[in-house]
């Protein structure tokens, strides 16, 4: 690695020194690397007890952790909401810096992952048996949590993407539900000419939308290799993207109203905003935020590039990793499994949460499940179907966080001006790459 490549990594959660030894930043005394730890020895912390602190905003797990302690009652499980997503991701920067109050356990995204796993402040699971895990989760969040030749998490949830659309409304003007993206955008049209106050979605600009709808259609954007980055926005399945998407910003066929407003729920309950390309962790938002509508929406499969595909993507998801600078990470490993692999997700399943897990996904029992909301729907189906078709081999950028940050003042300039979703796009991969070599990384331009 160049000396270059060895500067501090300054940007959001990227404080640690790149090292060439595999051990973690800040001084820890993890050895992960070397050391393998068996059942035995997992048994024996157990045995032991401790108290494990778990960082985590994802409400199921309180009844996980109720049910750790019962099983394994020398062990205390303290859970913490440190705050959703970045607001968790800045205080555990914050308690890593200053190598004090860093959790045992940590829940992360999975498009923020890879900068802790860069920078070895989550630990590699390798060494605690996580591989042969490998076969018990679908394939896109799996890949998401493995990084060069480690297993930087556990996948506790996954947002394999569906078309969730309202039929009360579709029905209404005659719009059949649309199986392409090119059936979609007629759709939108033929909504929005029969009602001008209605849109076939609402979209102002979201990285995440984004990123799901590249993945779905092939594209490869984010090329990493260690400290190693480029990204490229032209490749063929980009393309199909934004000559799709650049239709319904032109068109103006996208409802203004940003996404989990006040006004964005009421737009979902009166029919102004017609469809969600989403992930299957939504129906608990529509059956609390949404009520009003129920019966109304359905669940579809995602709208293909190409007629006759089943290609999805995911949407959303997070796993359970161990920071380098946690006191108990045998503990911390064997909630996290217990969580995420064992009973943990039948626990977290029957409070609404969408597993990772194979078994699950695939059971006859949660198949079957009908959903009141959509109309006795069951919607669990599609979703299993649809997270078969997520394509491997997508990678997130290492400092994605800080990617998705800038999304609005580059891309989302294309939905408010004259700017194209190509122009907006480059302008985003430029901004990513200047701010990826400011830290250290070698950029590819």
């Amino acid at each position: 690695m160049s000396q270059h490549s060895r500067r501090l990594l300054r940007g959001f959660g990227l404080v640690c020194a790149l090292a060439l030894a595999a051990t973690a930043c800040g001084g820890s005394d993890d050895d992960s690397g070397q050391k393998k730890i068996g059942a035995a020895d997992l048994q024996a912390a157990l045995k032991k007890g401790g108290t494990v602190t778990v960082w985590a905003w994802e409400p199921t797990l309180k009844q996980v952790a109720a049910d750790f302690e019962k099983k394994y009652p020398e062990v205390d499980i303290e859970l913490v909401n440190a705050g959703t997503g970045n607001d968790q991701y800045k205080g555990l920067q914050n308690a890593i810096s200053a190598k004090k109050g860093v959790p045992d356990v940590a829940q992360l995204e999975y498009y923020a992952l890879g900068q802790y796993a860069l920078t070895k402040e989550i630990t590699d699971l390798t060494p605690y048996g996580a591989g042969k895990l490998e076969g018990s989760y679908s394939p896109g969040p799996w890949n998401s949590v493995k990084f060069d030749d480690g297993i930087y998490g556990l996948p506790m949830d996954s947002g394999p993407m569906a078309l969730f659309y309202n039929k009360k409304v579709f029905d209404k003007h005659g719009i059949a539900v649309p199986t392409t993206w090119d059936e979609y955008v007629e759709a939108g049209r033929k909504l929005h000419k029969a009602d001008p106050k209605a849109y076939i979605t609402s979209d102002v600009g979201d990285a995440g939308l984004t990123t799901s709808l590249l993945w779905q259609a092939g594209s490869h954007p984010y090329k990493v290799d260690g400290t190693e980055v480029g990204i490229d926005f032209t490749d063929a399945g980009a393309k199909k993207y934004t000559a799709t998407w650049q239709k319904l910003i032109d068109e103006k066929l996208l409802s203004p109203i940003a996404g989990w407003s006040d006004d964005w729920y009421k737009g979902l309950g009166d029919g102004t905003i017609a469809t969600l390309p989403i992930g299957a962790w939504m129906p608990a938002n529509f059956a609390s935020g949404v009520k009003d509508a129920a019966g109304d929406w359905r669940v579809a499969p995602l709208p293909q590039w190409e007629k006759g595909k089943s290609a999805s993507s995911e949407n959303g998801g997070s796993s359970l990793a161990v920071p380098a600078l946690g006191k108990n990470k045998e503990l911390a490993y064997a909630f996290v499994e217990y969580a995420n692999s064992g009973p943990g997700v039948q626990t977290r399943i029957k409070n609404g949460a969408f597993p990772a897990t194979a078994k699950d996904l695939n059971s006859q029992a949660f198949q079957d499940t009908e959903f009141p909301y959509f109309g006795g729907q069951k919607a669990n189906k599609i979703f299993a179907d649809s997270a078969k078709g997520v394509p491997a081999g997508w990678k997130y950028l290492p400092y994605q966080v800080y990617a998705n940050s800038i999304f609005n003042d580059t891309v989302g300039k294309a939905y408010v001006s004259g700017a194209t979703l190509p122009e907006g796009l480059k302008a985003w991969r430029d901004k990513s790459l200047d701010y990826g070599q400011k830290q250290g990384f070698t950029v590819q331009k």
